[in-house]
């Protein structure tokens, strides 16, 4: 057995490995970025932002499959289980780029996607209905107060039904001398640099996860790359190996 034959069975059961290690960890990343966008979707009207996690999804419970079969047809220089094992990396190299094109596509729209939901889903705030709930979370998760600024809320109906008060969502940590009053503001969350409403810093949370997903998928992608070759030059030597034995017998 040469030398590059077993290079090749090397990065191959490394690669079968990975594929156990990579199919849990695109699992965890496609539920995650579902996690967070989820708590948020109220303030993001177009949902294709979910395309890529429900892309790495699926690909991550196949690859947890195809990892044992990668070892087995390594192991055992099945030349068919191989073959079926290229092509199946081949076809989770196709989907990682579609799910890389996607999140590149709406990573760019993620911002133009909020501008147009945010200020309309504050204006409902009505203290009681669903868009109340989503904005109070995303306040007191990221702590924030208003789309731009914690001044958006003197135009909203709220302020005025409230006696000029904005939500207590807006309140600091869980300060309970805080009523949402203006004359208070050392107790809300008042920031005026640049990203610090609750739309900028949502941008950046969503943006933030997007990229993380987007990475993972281009590491996993660029090592199926040697995979792929490592595949075709053992499937090759296998193949030349059996037709000189054909021609001996």
């Amino acid at each position: 057995m040469d030398c590059g034959i077993i290079t090749s069975k090397i990065v191959v059961l490394l690669l079968s490995l990975i594929f156990w290690a990579a199919g849990g960890a695109l699992v965890y990343v496609g539920s995650y970025m579902i996690k967070s966008y989820s708590h948020f979707d109220n303030f993001l009207q177009d949902k294709y932002t979910f395309i890529p996690a429900g892309i790495i999804i699926p690909v991550g419970v196949v690859m947890l499959i195809i990892g044992t079969v990668g070892c087995y047809a390594t192991l055992r220089e099945s030349k068919v289980g191989l073959s079926f094992f290229l092509l199946v990396i081949l076809a989770i190299f196709a989907a990682e780029v579609a799910a890389l094109v996607y999140g590149f596509i709406y990573q760019r729209r993620i911002k133009g996607d909020l501008e147009r939901s945010m200020s309309d889903t504050f204006m409902k705030y009505d203290g009681e209905n669903s868009d109340t709930q989503a904005v109070d979370y995303l306040q007191s998760q990221l702590q924030c107060c208003g789309v731009q600024t914690y001044l958006n809320w003197t135009t909203n109906p709220w302020f005025s039904k409230t006696n000029n008060a904005v939500p207590v969502s807006c309140c600091k940590g869980n300060n309970t001398k805080c009523t949402g009053k203006l004359d208070q503001r050392d107790l809300l969350n008042t920031r005026v640099w640049i990203n610090s409403g609750c739309e900028g810093l949502l941008e950046l949370l969503l943006q933030d996860v997007m990229s993380y997903a987007m990475l993972v998928i281009l590491g996993f992608a660029m090592f199926k790359i040697f995979g792929t070759l490592s595949v075709c030059v053992i499937t090759c030597k296998v193949g030349r190996r059996r037709g000189y034995q054909s021609l001996d017998a």
